[in-house]
């Protein structure tokens, strides 16, 4: 897959079998500066110095209390990196990135660019989703349209991939119970950043007692609803709905036997940590 990005005046041909659309609801920034790479490195999950070679990072910022605050990818552009962050989540980002700048030599703005997101085949310039090899490619700089829409709810629930607001909660997450391990959002080999401490004592329990999981459900209900072991003990909460399957965060030693969400009725068909 050719790395580099596309002159939006010269949109890459797409191939036939090709499905994307511009994607909505993101913000991007443009860090750039002598120091970019270090000055991220200090503060999110993953190995900011990998970026080069892999051109595109799965990341997240957390609080020191290492709860998850945000999520973003992190492209390699030339001499900046460009932040692709959801938009409900960017004015809090600024600030902190703000915040944390402190006397390193990096400037940060507001980037107006062109997302394309898509499955099969891959133009020139697009770049693999790094979370999960069912979530297509992204395309920086063009926004293109062809085919029918992709139901991106239905893949997310499929290869256990969250999304903020529906399972992710900033202030209130850990990402280990949110698979950023296995969907490689966190490096525990790159040393120091915005709370690592907790994060790395997470991973060296024995085993995670909440996690993610993919659920049948029969009924209404959608994310946020709070699930129910059969004797009302609380078990954790619904996210992402997508036709019979959802996305759920739960308290695994209380997963067995039917759940229930509302009038809605649950069953746990596989762990997604």
């Amino acid at each position: 897959m050719n790395q580099s990005l596309p002159s939006a005046a010269e949109p890459p041909a797409l191939d036939a079998a090709a499905q994307c659309a511009p994607v909505r609801g993101r913000a991007l920034f443009r860090i750039t500066g002598p120091d970019r790479l270090a000055f991220l490195q200090g503060m999110v999950t993953n190995d900011v110095n990998r970026l080069p070679e892999k051109n595109i990072l799965y990341a997240a910022l957390l609080s020191p209390q290492g709860k998850y605050l945000a999520d973003f990818f992190l492209v390699a552009q030339g001499d900046a990196v460009l932040l692709d962050t959801d938009a409900a989540l960017s004015d809090d980002l600024e600030r902190r990135l703000s915040l944390y700048k402190l006397r390193s030599k990096v400037e940060i703005a507001r980037a107006d660019l062109p997302v394309t997101r898509g499955i099969g085949p891959a133009p020139a310039g697009a770049l693999a989703d790094p979370r999960h090899g069912d979530m297509g490619w992204l395309l920086y700089g063009a926004a293109l349209s062809q085919g029918e829409a992709v139901d991106w709810d239905a893949r997310r629930v499929a290869a256990g991939v969250p999304e903020t607001g529906s399972e992710l909660i900033p202030g209130e997450s850990f990402i280990l119970e949110y698979s950023f391990e296995r969907l490689g959002g966190v490096d525990f080999r790159k040393g120091c950043y915005v709370g690592q401490e907790v994060t790395a004592r997470m991973r060296h329990k024995s085993e995670l007692r909440k996690g993610l999981a993919v659920v049948e459900i029969e009924g209404d209900a959608g994310p946020g609803e709070e699930i129910t072991t059969e004797k009302g003990r609380p078990a954790g909460r619904l996210g992402t709905v997508a036709g019979n399957r959802a996305l759920a965060w739960l308290r695994l030693d209380r997963a067995d036997g039917e759940l229930a969400a509302g009038k809605a009725r649950l069953r746990m068909i596989e762990r997604r940590d």
